[in-house]
């Protein structure tokens, strides 16, 4: 679990609240069913009308990164490619029959299972870059379902906005309601403004940053396999692939 990032999730409510007992308009000046369901409720309407059901189901499957990233062990996967590489050296690419098994990583085992059946290096290359730029396309097409949530919610804080000051003018022969009325219209702002930017496009953005980290580990790992194909010596290989470790 990333605690750090659970922590800044409640701090962004904190800080909201905080913000408006400060300026004096009291943390319940925040509570909208109203405001809530024109901003939050039409924000998912928006998103789920835009994005395809595939897409819309594997982002629901991704989302958990943002508190539960995926461990990406670049230096645990170093281990193993020499590892790999010294097997294949003393016994050769069938050597490496009992490691596809015992590999966890699916990307990482597709690609054993290519070296032992002896794919030639280009088309092994060729064929673990298809993946991994498919893999990589659909978790970022993912992740753009909750950054399309935060380009749309600001918009509908506004439409909840005039909604509220249409409410207003219409009652403005009784001014003791014009400051609520008021007060209250802009709470469908605030809800569109903050939780897009202190939620949706900081969720969106982190996803992407995992994915992007993802990809790495497996560039290392197609590099890794290469070499291997190609017969390089393990000290070259490890010189090589130290770089994906910064």
């Amino acid at each position: 679990m990333d605690i750090l990032t659970l922590v800044a999730i409640i701090m962004a409510f904190v800080v909201v609240v905080i913000g408006a007992i400060l300026k004096h308009a009291g943390a319940l000046s925040l509570i909208s069913m109203p405001a809530a369901i024109v901003v939050l409720v039409g924000t998912a309407t928006a998103v789920v009308v835009q994005t395809p059901k595939p897409v819309l189901m594997h982002f629901l499957k991704i989302i958990r990164w943002v508190v539960f990233p995926p461990k990406v062990q670049t230096a645990g996967m170093l281990t193993r490619i020499i590892e790999w590489s010294e097997i294949a050296r003393r016994q050769g690419l069938l050597g490496l029959e009992p490691s596809i098994e015992a590999e966890p990583d699916t990307f990482a085992r597709k690609g054993l299972q290519m070296l032992v059946d002896g794919t030639e290096p280009e088309a092994l290359r060729a064929i673990l870059e298809v993946d991994k730029d498919a893999r990589e396309h659909v978790d970022v097409e993912a992740a753009k379902v909750i950054e399309a949530a935060g380009i749309y919610a600001p918009t509908l804080g506004i439409v909840g906005a005039v909604l509220g000051l249409m409410g207003v003018m219409q009652n403005l022969a009784d001014p003791s309601a014009l400051g609520p009325g008021i007060a209250g219209a802009f709470v469908s702002t605030i809800y569109g403004i903050a939780s897009a930017n202190l939620l949706f496009l900081p969720m969106a953005n982190k996803l992407k940053s995992l994915i992007r980290a993802q990809s790495t580990a497996r560039e290392m790992m197609i590099e890794g396999l290469v070499s291997i194909a190609e017969g390089e010596n393990p000290r070259n290989i490890e010189s090589k692939l130290q770089g994906y470790l910064h």
